[in-house]
C-alpha cells in the first residue's frame, strides 16, 4: 500500500476517464460492473475529473460507489476553465460541484488538472489548501506540472500527489519531475500506464475515439512505435503473460501508483494480475532499451493540448 496524504491506496488505482465515451461509446451498465469488480478485487483508489464527459464521469462513479464508499479513496481534478465556453471557475466552486456529482461529503484527493496561464499556481493550490483545512477535500494534488512548479506549489501548501503520464513510451518525467516528487516525498500517480492501450496492442476502432486525433496514433507513428512494442510482445510470449501485464509490471517496478482504466471486467482482471509479476533486471533493461526516453514517435497530445504540458529537457 502507498500513502497519499493520510490515505492508504491499493498498488494500482482505477482511471475512470474511458467510461465517459472518450475512447468510443461506453456502456454504463458494463462500466458499473467493472467498477464494482475493481472494488471486489481490492482496488480502493478511483480517479475521475470534472472534464471527463463534462461531469458525467463523476456522476457515474458516484452512482457506482453508492453504498460502497467506506474504504475507498476518491480522487478528482479540475481546471480553472470550465465547460465548452471556457468559463472561469474557482477551486471552491469546482470542489462543491464535484461533491454534488459524486454525492459524497468529502473527496480524498483533489488535483489541479492543468495549470491556468492566468492564475499563479500558488493561488490555485492555496485555495485548495483552505478547502482541505475545511474538510471538503482530504489532500491536494497536481497534474502535469514541471519540477519547478511542483516545488513552488509545495512551498505554498503540502502537495500529496503528482499525477503525470508515465509508461514505457512516455518516460520524460524521469529526468526532473519524478526525482523532484521523490525528494519532496510526494506520491507519483501514473496515468495512461498502457500508453492509451497501445502498449497492450489496442488502438482506435470506433469513429469517435479521441485517440484518432493524437499524433502517436497516426499511421506513420503507429508503424514506427509498433516496432518498439515488439519487445513487450517478446517478453509476454516468453513469460506467458499479456503485453498489458508486461507494461504494467514495468510501471509498478518504478515505485509509482499506476491508474490503468478499462470498460471491461476481463481487462481489469488482467491488469490487476500484473501486481503479482516481478520482472528481473535483465528484462527491465531489455524493455527500457527498446523505449529510450524521447524515442517514441509522435507527441503525446494534439498541439493545442501540448501547450499545457510541461517540457522536460532530455539528457544529451
Amino acid at each position: 500500500m502507498t500513502t497519499i496524504g493520510t490515505a492508504e491506496v491499493s498498488p494500482q488505482g482505477f482511471g475512470a476517464m474511458g467510461l465517459s465515451h472518450v475512447y468510443g461509446k461506453a456502456d454504463e451498465a458494463e462500466s458499473i460492473r467493472t467498477l464494482h469488480r475493481a472494488i471486489d478485487l481490492g482496488i480502493n483508489f478511483f480517479d475521475t475529473a470534472t472534464a471527463y464527459g463534462n461531469g458525467h464521469n463523476e456522476e457515474l462513479l458516484g452512482r457506482a460507489i453508492a453504498g460502497r464508499r467506506d474504504g475507498l479513496v476518491l480522487a478528482s481534478k479540475f481546471t480553472h476553465r470550465h465547460g465548452s465556453d471556457g468559463a472561469r471557475i474557482t477551486a471552491r466552486d469546482a470542489v462543491e460541484a464535484s461533491l454534488r456529482r459524486l454525492n459524497v461529503e468529502r473527496i480524498d484527493l483533489y488535483y489541479l488538472h492543468r495549470i491556468d496561464p492566468e492564475t499563479p499556481i500558488t493561488q490555485s493550490v492555496g485555495e485548495l489548501g483552505r478547502l482541505r483545512d475545511e474538510g471538503k477535500i482530504g489532500a491536494v494534488g497536481l497534474s502535469e506540472v514541471s519540477a519547478a512548479q511542483l516545488r513552488a506549489a509545495h512551498a505554498e501548501t503540502p502537495i500529496a500527489a503528482l499525477q503525470s503520464e508515465y509508461s514505457l513510451w512516455t518516460r520524460d518525467v524521469e529526468v526532473d519531475i519524478l526525482p523532484a516528487a521523490r525528494a519532496l516525498d510526494i506520491a507519483f500517480v501514473a496515468y495512461s500506464p498502457l500508453g492509451r492501450g497501445f502498449l497492450a496492442g489496442a488502438g482506435p476502432v470506433e469513429d469517435d475515439d479521441r485517440r484518432r486525433i493524437h499524433p502517436r496514433f497516426q499511421p506513420e507513428a503507429v508503424s514506427a512505435n509498433s516496432r518498439r512494442r515488439r519487445a513487450i510482445e517478446d517478453v509476454a510470449e516468453r513469460l506467458r503473460i499479456s503485453p498489458a501485464q508486461v507494461s504494467l509490471a514495468w510501471v509498478l517496478s518504478r515505485d509509482v501508483v499506476p491508474i490503468p482504466g478499462t470498460r471491461h471486467v476481463r481487462h481489469l482482471e488482467d491488469n490487476w494480475a500484473a501486481g503479482d509479476i516481478r520482472l528481473d533486471e535483465g528484462t527491465l533493461e531489455q524493455l527500457e532499451a527498446a523505449f529510450p526516453r524521447g524515442a517514441t514517435v509522435g507527441d503525446r497530445y494534439p498541439a493545442a493540448q501540448m501547450a499545457f504540458i510541461p517540457a522536460e529537457t532530455l539528457p544529451a
